[in-house]
């Protein structure tokens, strides 16, 4: 078995007694610094993937884009 469990701690206090329960249980962990992705830009992805479904979506040239974006 080999599960993946995400778990968020808010204090020092609870990553220690994460971290001790863990090796404890002689468990590999690793602790990482990475912040988690914004609900809310994970949720203009899928409308965006949606969106392109539905075939609500545009096609440009390279050479169009700047005057597509109004830089021209």
């Amino acid at each position: 078995m080999n599960n993946r469990f995400i778990i968020y701690t808010e204090t020092k206090e609870q990553e220690n007694a994460l971290k001790a329960f863990a090796k404890a249980l002689k468990m590999k962990f690793e602790v990482t610094k990475e912040k988690p992705i914004d609900p809310e830009f994970l949720a203009n992805i899928e409308e965006s993937r949606e969106q392109y479904k539905k075939g609500e979506f545009i096609s440009l040239e390279k050479k169009d884009i700047k005057g597509y974006l109004g830089l021209e």
